[in-house]
């Protein structure tokens, strides 16, 4: 069952990666490390182009630019790879600017938020420490839904932990893949350029509006629905 939000303003459904923490590069260097492992060398230009997506859509987008076929077993360990070397690079891992000030104004002026990343749970645990989540916060991991972004099973299953419908909700990423996925979820895609990708690019993917990071958000949030933001 979900509930009407009061004084019409939305729900934010956060992409995690790129979006609130500063990792999608770690994510390039672990996915690298892990491919070459495996005897496949990309440029890491590459690599960033496919970060957002599930690893499973990943790794076969990376096979078919390569020309090179991935077994389950070889996926699976590459996949084993990336997570042992994000690992090692979490500790270089940081808020984004205004981050943390962002969700916690949302907390404090009564607004609903979750988390949706297409990261496993062994991934996204050490980031979400950083940003300082707590418990009780719903956070959708890449091993709760069937598929991940493109596909909005993330954010649907995101809007439902909270209770809200998915059409009064905002979806907030850094990639084409969030936008995408919010697309088709029919949410409202607000995208950052925090994680690398273009206005353009981030416009042409479904973005109602582009802002820097989290800190450019928090300063802008009567644009999208919520009354009093800084700035």
């Amino acid at each position: 069952m979900t509930t009407r939000l009061k004084q019409g303003a939305p729900a934010f459904l956060f992409d995690l990666d790129g979006t609130l923490v500063d990792s999608v590069y770690q994510h390039v260097l672990a996915w690298r490390d892990a491919l070459e492992d495996a005897g496949i060398a990309l440029s890491v230009w590459r690599i960033h182009r496919r970060i957002g997506m599930s690893g499973g859509l990943f790794l076969n987008a990376l096979a078919r630019e390569t020309g090179r076929r991935v077994t389950p077993d070889d996926a699976a360990r590459i996949r084993r790879r990336h997570a042992e070397a994000f690992q090692r690079l979490a500790s270089q891992v940081r808020p984004l600017p205004g981050a943390r000030e962002l969700l916690q104004f949302l907390s404090d002026a009564g607004v609903p938020w979750a988390i949706a990343t297409s990261g496993r749970q062994e991934s996204a645990r050490p980031v979400l420490e950083t940003l300082g989540v707590a418990p009780d916060v719903p956070v959708v991991t890449r091993d709760q839904v069937e598929h991940a972004k493109p596909d909005p099973d993330l954010f649907l299953a995101a809007a439902a932990r909270l209770g809200v419908a998915i059409d009064e909700s905002v979806v907030v990423g850094d990639s084409v893949w969030d936008l995408l996925a919010a697309r088709r979820a029919r949410a409202l895609g607000v995208g950052l350029l925090s994680g690398g990708y273009g206005l353009e690019e981030l416009e042409r993917a479904g973005a109602y509006r582009v802002y820097q990071d989290p800190a450019d958000l928090l300063a802008h949030l009567d644009e999208v629905g919520v009354r009093g933001g800084a700035g």
